[in-house]
């Protein structure tokens, strides 16, 4: 079975995108299917990473002076090209796999592009988390908490399935796998180990916002601090700094390999009302997240109502004074216990398989 994918990473959209579908990508390579990649060349991009896992990445040139499609999607801009752009710079490797699955997880494609293409697949899925414009596509997965078929009404076609929820994020393996051991864990919590993590590129530098702001809360004593940064990130330096200022211990870590294992050992994160939410539930993590930018508002919302996580704003009142307050909850066995308990509700890290069961026909 051939699989093709379209996604970008971008130091303006971050890598959450392609992270996800290299995850399902993963899993197809295991089950026999040979997975490629569409991923334009912007600033920040992880074309190196997706062949590293073993996949084949067919690179969409930047276009210099493209015609964006204002107006016609909100994230027009992150595409780099117009829609018709794009879909030309697809189409002849496309007509030449003739892929049994097209995924497309792109906020900057709609409709106009998925009909331009479709001829040349056998069956489109997309990948979406914001039900802000219509689709052309057989199978569409929404990931996020509080979503609903209701929501595609009148965005899809009629004949379209629509997978909607955390039970089906697409988070790799490893996540699963601790699952028990990091609920385990949490039997007796106290506030040791903060994880901190604003994504793989952090572009606002909420991560360097974050520290100063913890600088002035009243830690427990021996608690200690881990920063995860992605290698692209261009606050780094910032970061490390920041981080060797603080009167814990704090450690920078960069390209990490093992995020489950780090998330395991967490007793707190405090990180991007991101696709990464999903993780930290599967691991029963009690989370303080920050929206960073503003197609997050709705998962941080709904994280929040159903009491799986905190949220507040980067740019809303005071960071520190927000901080200060939630970490002296936070402090509380009772508050960490009954914070694990309800993220461990929202996702128990299957839904690669779910998803790969019905691409595959399984």
């Amino acid at each position: 079975m051939k699989i093709a994918f379209r996604a970008d990473a971008s130091l303006q959209m971050g890598s959450g995108h392609i992270m996800r579908c290299v995850t399902l990508a993963d899993a197809l390579k295991q089950k026999g299917a040979q997975c490629h990649f569409f991923c334009r060349e912007h600033p920040g991009h992880l074309i190196e990473l997706v062949r590293g896992k073993g996949h084949v990445v067919h690179v969409l040139p930047c276009e210099t002076e493209s015609p964006i499609d204002r107006g016609e999607l909100v994230h027009a801009a992150w595409l780099g090209a117009s829609q018709d752009q794009d879909a030309q710079a697809c189409l002849p490797n496309l007509q030449e796999l003739q892929p049994d699955w097209l995924i497309v997880d792109h906020y900057a494609l709609g409709i106009r592009w998925e009909e331009r293409l479709r001829p040349f697949c056998r069956r489109l899925m997309v990948i979406d988390d914001l039900a802000d414009r219509g689709h052309q596509c057989d199978l569409l997965l929404d990931q996020n908490l509080g979503r609903k078929l209701v929501d595609y009404a009148g965005l899809v076609p009629g004949a379209c399935t629509v997978l909607a929820g955390p039970q089906y994020a697409l988070l790799r393996p490893e996540f699963a796998a601790l699952r028990g051991g990091s609920l385990k864990r949490r039997d007796e919590p106290r506030l040791r180990n903060i994880l901190i993590s604003m994504g793989g590129v952090d572009a606002p530098n909420a991560t360097s916002r974050v520290l100063e702001a913890l600088r002035e809360c009243v830690l427990p004593d021996g608690c200690q601090l881990t920063v995860v940064m992605g290698p692209k990130a261009p606050w780094l330096q910032q970061v490390r700094d920041a981080a060797s200022a603080m009167s814990c211990q704090t450690e920078v870590l960069v390209n990490v390999t093992d995020m489950g294992a780090l998330m395991m050992s967490s007793d707190l994160s405090i990180g991007a009302a991101g696709s990464t939410s999903w993780e930290r539930c599967c691991l029963g993590v009690p989370s303080i997240i920050l929206v960073l930018a503003e197609n997050q508002r709705f998962i941080s919302f709904e994280l929040d109502k159903a009491g799986a996580a905190k949220a507040i704003g980067l740019d809303e009142g005071d960071l520190e004074a927000q901080l200060k307050k939630l970490i002296d909850r936070y402090q509380a066995s009772a508050y960490l216990k009954e914070a694990s308990k309800r993220a461990a509700s929202v996702c128990d890290g299957a839904g690669v398989e779910r998803i790969g069961r019905v691409l595959l026909g399984k």
